[in-house]
Order: structure tokens, then C-alpha cells, then sequence
């Protein structure tokens, strides 16, 4: 009997590879060592290398486009531990006070009972996780650096967000997707979070947050941290953190003004592109905002009902009256106009 080769177009290989689609190992290893002519499979025990951009969904990599560190990668952030990230930086009281328990559910509790079944016997996939996710919720952390925050949110407050942000753009993913975290009730079942490094928004412009944490120079202001133990956490060595827009930014939120200096222009870049990898990934995340009658983003609270209708980005502020997050310099139209670009 004859035997036959099979043969890919170039084009074919391209739809394979794009999109997201992913190839079956084997034939994924195949195509590798035909486009590269020389390359080799990896050797058994070799680890296989990652781009370093790379998001966990249900078990699965997906590309970013921007670096990720993921939580069991050397300097991630695990919310999956049950025990303090920063013990030592911890009181006698804290530690005594220390509970063992996990600070996420592993089960989204809005599931009908035999999806909650199904998913407790067998485990999530993407495409499942793609029928019940909707919403990514935006958070700054009030702590200014990611490392300042997982401390806070994890070994203080016992909650957990999938996503930091840092102010160098470095994201660090704590928790698989598939996870519910705790970062923003109601909205947890339905929700994937991320808390970007930013000091914050007050009502006072002369807030003592606002002018000890940023001076000036030639170049505008930046980012002055304070000396804490274990220093500031941020990967790029001696990056200095610089708001996107020089001048302090005012608008109202919840029907109050409020004063914030912008996040940094790393920031917009790297969340845009998260946003475009969750909207690939869980497609019902639309890339827009709740807005109102003349299309503007809305600045308070949704309604409920309003909350539930809505599928794609939201504030921690869309959520509850009682935060103001991402705050009045957050540029949602950068955000989005970026991430659509990216999907396009």
C-alpha cells in the first residue's frame, strides 16, 4: 500500500497557529521542525520554555503580549497559600491571629446545580469558564506597589484578585481564572479582577497620601515609596514611576470630586493588552464600560439590575457606592480604543 504525506499550506499553518487555536502536541511538534528545518523536539525532563507573557485559564497558557508572572513563577504571588506571603513583616499579634484557610473559592457559586456538579467532579475548561465569566473588574490598590498589595490583600485582609498590576507594568496572575476571588462581592461569581499599583483618589487635593507619595522634578512627578522592608517589589531595576499625565487629575465620582495622579503609561500599555487576551479567551468580557445617555462612562454606581444586564469592563465604583475605583484619572477610553485595536 502507498503511503501518503500529509502537507500544510503555509496559509493552514497560519490559521492554526493564530486565533488562539491551539494544535494537538504531536502535531504542534511536527509543524515546529518543519518551519525551523534544524530545531528538535525538547529532551525528556527538558522543561519546556515559556514567552513569559503567558495567563492561566483553567490550566491552559495563553499569550498576553506583555510580561506575566504567574504565581508559581520565582517572585510570583500565590494566593493559593494558606499561610502569610510576608511573615516576617508581621506582628507577634498578626501571626497568633493567623487563620489557615484558603482566601478564594473553587467553585463559582452562581452555577446551576448540575454545572456545580459537573465542574466539582471533572475540573473547568476555558470554553465552559467562557459561558459564566463576563466581567473584568477594575481596582487600584491604595498601597501604590504590587508587592505592598498582595501583603495587604492576602496576609492582612485574607481576600484575593486574580490579577496585579505594578506600576512598571509587570502583571502577576495569583490565581488560575477558573478561581473565584474575593475582591469585589457581588460581582465576585461573575467576575475576573485586577488591582493596579496607584496610591489612590481623595476628595482633598492636598491629601497626605497625594503629596508624600509624589515629588517633582524636570520631568514632572513620580513615584517616591517609602522605605519599608523588602523594599518596593518592582521587577525593572531602578524604574522610576511616572504618571501618564503630569498634572493632578480631578473629576467626580460617586457625585463627589476627587483628586488622583494617573497610572503609568506601562500600565495602560500591559492592561490593554489583558484586557484583549481575556476578551479572546472569555469573549463575553466586551471591551466597552457601562456609559450613559450621552455615552460617557459612567462615574457611580450601577443599579442592581443595571450590573446584571452588563457584560465587559467595570469599575470597583460601578459595583458599590462605597468605592471609587479605578478613580477620576483612570482613562477608559485609552484602555479600551487600545484593546479593541488589538482584537481587530
Amino acid at each position: 500500500m502507498r503511503r501518503t504525506r500529509r502537507r500544510f499550506s503555509s496559509a493552514r499553518v497560519r490559521r492554526l497557529r493564530g486565533g488562539g487555536a491551539r494544535l494537538p502536541a504531536h502535531l504542534a511538534t511536527l509543524l515546529l521542525i518543519a518551519s525551523c528545518g534544524c530545531a528538535s523536539a525538547p529532551a525528556p525532563g527538558e522543561p519546556l520554555a515559556r514567552r513569559g507573557d503567558e495567563i492561566s485559564v483553567c490550566g491552559e497558557l495563553f499569550h498576553t503580549g506583555t510580561p506575566v508572572v504567574l504565581w508559581n513563577d520565582p517572585g510570583g504571588y500565590d494566593a493559593y497559600r494558606v499561610e502569610p506571603r510576608f511573615p516576617e513583616e508581621m506582628t507577634a499579634e498578626e501571626l497568633a491571629a493567623w487563620e489557615v484557610k484558603a482566601h478564594y473559592h473553587s467553585l463559582r457559586l452562581h452555577l446551576p446545580e448540575w454545572t456545580r456538579r459537573r465542574v466539582a467532579r471533572r475540573g473547568w475548561t476555558a470554553r465552559e469558564l467562557a459561558q459564566h465569566v463576563d466581567l473584568f473588574v477594575i481596582h487600584y490598590d491604595a498601597c501604590g506597589a504590587s508587592r505592598r498589595c498582595f501583603q495587604v490583600l492576602h496576609d492582612r485582609r485574607c481576600l484575593s484578585v486574580h490579577f496585579l498590576l505594578d506600576v512598571d507594568g509587570t502583571i502577576y496572575q495569583t490565581l488560575d481564572l477558573k478561581e473565584r476571588a474575593w475582591h469585589a462581592a457581588q460581582a465576585n461569581d461573575r467576575s475576573v479582577g485586577v488591582e493596579i499599583a496607584n496610591i489612590g483618589a481623595y476628595p482633598d487635593a492636598n491629601a497626605a497620601n497625594l503629596t508624600s507619595w509624589y515629588a517633582l522634578d524636570a520631568c514632572g512627578p513620580y513615584v517616591v515609596f517609602p522605605e519599608r522592608p523588602g523594599g518596593t517589589g518592582v521587577r525593572t531595576p531602578l524604574f522610576v514611576a511616572r504618571p501618564a499625565r503630569a498634572a493632578l487629575i480631578s473629576g467626580s465620582v460617586q457625585g463627589a470630586t476627587h483628586y488622583q495622579y494617573d497610572f503609568t503609561e506601562e500600565q495602560y500599555a500591559a492592561l490593554a493588552k489583558l484586557a484583549a487576551a481575556l476578551h479572546r479567551v472569555l469573549p463575553r468580557i466586551a471591551l466597552d464600560a457601562p456609559r450613559d445617555a450621552a455615552g460617557n462612562v459612567r462615574t457611580g454606581m450601577l443599579a442592581p439590575e443595571e450590573l446584571e444586564r452588563f457584560s465587559g469592563l467595570v469599575g470597583h465604583l460601578h459595583v458599590t457606592d462605597q468605592k471609587v475605583d479605578p478613580g477620576p484619572a483612570f482613562d477608559w477610553e485609552r484602555v479600551l480604543c487600545a484593546a479593541r485595536a488589538l482584537v481587530e
